[in-house]
């Protein structure tokens, strides 16, 4: 199965994104809007594992983050990936000192039960569209605009979920099969 460990996003910073994702949608080209309800920060992405994989994972990051605090998230600021010029990937940036250290706490327990570590640096970023072509300027500056004046509530992260993808054709559905607090619960 495809996993992937990410925070969930509490209800209210998922309202006021999917008011915002639905101005988006109205302004800007045609891409592959995520919807509101999928919306996630993604710690690591394991790719397709093996159903085994999931307890003696859990168990890692378990160990792992437990010694790890809570981290407060604001989101905000907008960005493309790989550049705006190229961009494939529109997103919501943000601050949360101390998510660093999960997402390395998360890598080191993924490590122990056999899965390769991610080459590049973690960076904090929620995925709001996948462009099939890149955006000419002037979306890409109405994006980092709009995106740019949302007002989004910090909130506290307390755990990692791991999570099961399933690709279908309406888009992706996400299932959580264990959660996992920091700072030990």
């Amino acid at each position: 199965m495809r996993l992937f460990v990410a925070i969930e996003l509490p209800e209210g910073v998922r309202a006021t994104l999917a008011r915002g994702l639905g101005e988006l949608r109205r302004a800007l080209p045609p891409a592959r809007w995520v919807r509101a309800d999928a919306l996630h920060l993604t710690l690591k992405f394991l790719g397709e594992q093996p159903d085994t994989l999931v307890e003696p994972l859990a168990a890692a990051l378990e160990r792992e983050l437990a010694p790890l605090p809570g981290v407060t998230v604001r989101l905000g600021g907008a960005g493309f990936f790989p550049r705006p010029e190229r961009a494939r990937v529109a997103w919501v940036g943000g601050d949360a000192p101390g998510l660093e250290r999960w997402a390395a706490a998360v890598e080191a327990g993924a490590a122990a039960v056999g899965v390769p570590r991610e080459p590049r640096p973690f960076a904090l970023h929620l995925t709001l569209a996948r462009l099939d072509r890149p955006w000419g300027n002037r979306a890409v500056e109405t994006f980092e605009e709009r995106v740019g004046k949302w007002s989004l509530p910090a909130f506290t992260a307390r755990e990692a979920v791991v999570f099961r993808s399933e690709l279908r054709p309406s888009g992706a559905v996400y299932t959580a099969l264990r959660r996992i607090p920091a700072g030990g619960g």
